[in-house]
């Protein structure tokens, strides 16, 4: 990935000890973590006891499995959340957490609370978002 122009080297030592932010941002994380777990969890074994209650009719099925896509599809999306949530506890056990990929600056707090696995800040991720709409405009 390509680094911002106005990025910078953030030196990051290994922590002694995490910081009262980070400490609270890491509760944040799991808490998340742990929620998705459950609800990931809880569909796949719901998916699997109803795998063999199937519709006769032929609308009930069409319409028995778009639900089950729409389901699996927000399985796959949470289970995607938790790789991210993953991946940002272990950049804060790394001391490298809370800071933009692109530019190298301290991501907001708030952003962070909002987005707690967030890897870009406010305006450097604009700036991505952007770029990807003009690039797909140009296809």
């Amino acid at each position: 990935m390509a680094k911002h122009p106005k990025a910078k080297e953030i030196p990051r030592t290994q922590p002694k000890g995490l910081s009262t932010r980070q400490e609270e941002l890491r509760k944040i994380l799991t808490g998340r973590r742990d929620e998705l777990q459950l609800i990931v969890g809880a569909q796949r074994r719901g998916r699997i006891e109803q795998g063999g209650a199937k519709s006769a009719d032929n609308f009930d099925a069409a319409s028995d499995n778009m639900a089950e896509e729409l389901e699996f599809a927000l399985v796959q999306q949470k289970t995607e959340t938790l790789a991210k949530i993953d991946e940002a506890i272990a950049r804060l056990e790394k001391d490298a957490y809370g800071y933009c990929l692109e530019c190298g600056e301290e991501i907001e707090e708030k952003r962070l609370r909002a987005l707690p696995f967030a890897v870009r800040c406010v305006d450097c991720e604009e700036e991505r978002e952007t770029a990807g709409k003009q690039e797909r405009q140009e296809a």
